[in-house]
């Protein structure tokens, strides 16, 4: 056993296939993966941090699933599930490559973390509830939970802009996901069945849970002044049915605004292009 790593998996799954790994910091935490021979986590481009020299670093462009489904195909049937899931990617706003991280000569130990300070969670999948996440929470996920775009309708994209798209996850395995500042959990069941929620604050939730935006209040003056001065716009997600909830205490979007002000009274000379690309352009 590596030092450092618990010898059981954090979460609700045990077995011969579970990525051991902890969680460690409090302000700003990071996941500490220890990675089995024949194990392998693929993670969101940019979340890496370090590793032991043993473990191999591959990039690609295709999932772990779609690898699976093309291994037995020629190079055209390999290069459309490519092109396919480059382009779910690049819709989403994302990267359009993962990293996979595989062990060589025993096990290997690999760390990755959000890009905002805050808290990491471990979500166990035991194949029969999916999850879905923001599009800039997921981190990294064993090779065995399989990764899709979630489309919210064009209805609900047109209300809630960047909530339009989501990311589902699958299968059965271990999920890491970040947010900003602290956790906070909930189920809507316990709050009447639905809760409204600003959109900068959604982390993740699973399968039970309905997410969808609606209008606040009437298109009268009280209507927009709530929309112009209460910063939250026209609407709000809302999260509705029976099912866990993970939200995030930070506003991401209210925070990449608050650093883009700061930066442009700072300099406008270029930081505030600098500024976006490190949140990922995520702060409209």
């Amino acid at each position: 056993m590596e030092p450092g790593v618990p010898d059981r998996p954090v979460g609700g799954r045990e077995g011969e296939g579970v990525i051991k790994h902890q969680i460690k910091g409090t302000a700003s935490q990071m996941i500490l993966c220890q990675v089995d021979q024949g194990q392998t986590v693929y993670a969101e481009a940019g979340k890496f941090l370090w590793k032991t020299a043993n473990v191999g670093i591959e990039t690609r462009l295709t999932t772990p699933e779609t690898e699976q489904k093309t291994k037995d195909q020629g190079l055209f049937g390999k290069a459309l599930g490519a092109a396919v899931d480059v382009g779910k990617r690049m819709l989403a706003g994302e990267s359009a490559a993962f990293q996979y991280f595989t062990p060589n000569g025993g096990s290997g130990l690999v760390s990755f973390a959000g890009v905002l300070p805050g808290e990491v969670r471990a979500i166990e999948l035991d194949g029969s509830r999916g999850w879905t996440a923001d599009k800039d929470a997921f981190v990294a996920a064993e090779s065995t939970v399989r990764f899709d775009i979630a489309f919210a309708g064009l209805t609900t994209g047109r209300k809630g802009g960047e909530g339009f798209v989501l990311e589902r996850f699958t299968g059965s395995g271990t999920l890491f996901v970040a947010g900003a500042g602290n956790f906070i959990d909930l189920n809507p069941a316990q709050y009447g069945g639905k809760v409204q929620v600003h959109r900068g604050c959604i982390v993740a939730f699973e399968d039970g849970v309905t997410y969808g935006v609606e209008r606040i209040g009437r298109l009268d003056a009280q209507g927009l002044k709530t929309a112009v001065f209460g910063g939250e716009g026209f609407s709000l997600a809302t999260l509705e049915g029976d099912g866990r909830v993970i939200l995030q205490s930070v506003n991401a979007v209210a925070f990449g605004r608050s650093i883009l002000h700061a930066a442009g009274q700072a300099s406008d000379q270029g930081t505030t292009s600098s500024i976006r690309g490190l949140l990922g352009g995520s702060i409209e």
